[in-house]
């Protein structure tokens, strides 16, 4: 395979409508992508294979996530390219989600966007991509 601007990963299937958000950004910018369902609570191992066998060839890293909202920084945890997480409104209309990714410990920077908000992640990886044009 062979390199990719930006990955988007999800943590559930059911947080699909927000993927569409960024990767039909991402069309409308020409930028390259691919998508991944994968759960940093319920498949932590299948998370960490695939950021190691993957990492070389992927620049950003956007991940969406509800409810606790770990996957953005587990995967910040694991990498050192930039990370946006995008909450997910799945409870309390978004705010625990919210809180969880603004909160990742100091030393795992994560960018964060606004609750549901895919297309700022995709404009905000765009911008990220630019700096290296």
């Amino acid at each position: 395979m062979g390199e990719i601007d930006v990955a988007v990963l999800a943590g559930s299937k059911s947080d699909s409508e927000v993927v569409e958000k960024v990767t039909s950004t991402l069309e409308e910018e020409k930028i390259s992508y691919e998508v991944n369902y994968i759960s940093a609570h319920r498949e932590p191992e299948k998370l960490r294979a695939y950021i190691k066998e993957n990492d070389e060839r992927i620049k950003i890293y956007v991940c969406i996530a509800g409810l606790a909202a770990a996957l953005p920084g587990v995967v910040a945890s694991y990498t050192s390219k930039p990370v946006i997480g995008v909450p997910v409104s799945a409870k309390l209309g978004g705010l625990d989600a919210l809180l969880s990714i603004v909160q990742t410990p100091a030393g795992i920077p994560v960018a964060t966007v606004g609750i549901d908000n895919g297309r700022n992640a995709a404009l905000l990886a765009k911008r990220i991509l630019s700096l290296s044009k």
